[in-house]
């Protein structure tokens, strides 16, 4: 693990996303509450949270860290027959919330398919990547 012990506080943050590809009728039983394990998109949400708080267990050196806010953000898509995972994730701490993001974005996509799995097995998440990050000494980016 990188020692970071020397770097000052900063206020970070980083945005990722996710999309899930999936067939219509899927996305219409999500949208209409009509899945029988129940409210999809709440408990992906809840799954995203949970996933960014225990980032540091989950992946090795990476430095747990004091996130002071975390969002999940689902946007329903017809005309792909999609939806679109994006997260944000903040601290003020000694190093980036880069892979707490990437990891909501992937435990929530991997909720939803868990709960809609007996009706579309066919699912596929996709494009699982880091849109934006600010703060520290690399200073703010954008995915082009």
């Amino acid at each position: 693990m990188v020692d970071v012990s020397g770097k000052p506080d900063t206020v970070r943050e980083a945005r990722a996303r996710v999309t899930l590809r999936l067939k219509p009728a899927t996305l219409r039983a999500i949208r209409r509450g009509e899945v029988v394990k129940g409210d999809v998109l709440g408990v992906a949400r809840l799954a995203g949270i949970m996933a960014a708080k225990r980032t540091a267990e989950l992946i090795p050196l990476c430095h747990p860290l004091r996130l002071t806010g975390i969002d999940v953000r689902f946007a329903l898509d017809p005309a792909r027959s999609a939806v679109h995972v994006e997260t944000a994730v903040r601290t003020v701490d000694k190093t980036g919330v880069e892979m707490e993001a990437l990891t909501a974005a992937a435990a929530s996509g991997l909720a939803i398919y868990d709960m809609v799995k007996a009706i579309d097995r066919g699912m596929r998440l996709t494009d699982l990547c880091l849109v934006e990050k600010s703060g520290g000494r690399s200073g703010h980016w954008v995915r082009g």
